[in-house]
């Protein structure tokens, strides 16, 4: 009888060492994907950065020079066309901005689609007792 038992147990202490392996490796795809996704946001960040300052300062350059080769008959024209330009495209860059905020992200979706994977692995190889 005690090696009946000590077996059920040993096989208990098992099946909860495997779980929790199990558990550690799903934490650590998940911490990588962090990284990751963490990594990919902040050079995105530097490079949409770099790439403002220079688009600003071409702007600025851009729209004096049209005032400057406009300045003796169109300039007010001149400024209120830019104006009206920049604002629109402020617009429709805004609008652009919104919709791919308001999309999902894929955060975590390879660890998910490995927890389901898990899930569906125990599920099945649990045997059916039914008679």
């Amino acid at each position: 009888m005690a090696g009946a038992g000590s077996g059920l147990f040993g096989q208990l202490q098992h099946s909860l060492g495997s779980a929790l392996e199990l558990a550690q490796v799903r934490l650590a795809l998940l911490g990588t994907e962090l990284g990751l996704e963490k990594q990919r946001l902040a050079a995105g960040l530097l490079w949409g950065a770099a790439a403002f300052i220079s688009l600003t300062v071409a702007l600025v350059l851009l729209c004096g020079f049209v005032i400057l080769l406009l300045w003796d008959g169109y300039r007010l024209a001149a400024v209120g066309v830019l104006a009206l330009l920049f604002g629109g495209a402020g617009g429709l860059l805004l609008r652009a901005a919104q919709r791919r905020l308001g999309a999902g992200s894929k955060l975590f979706e390879v660890s998910l689609a490995e927890l389901a994977r898990d899930r569906a692995s125990v599920t099945s190889s649990v045997p059916n007792d039914s008679p």
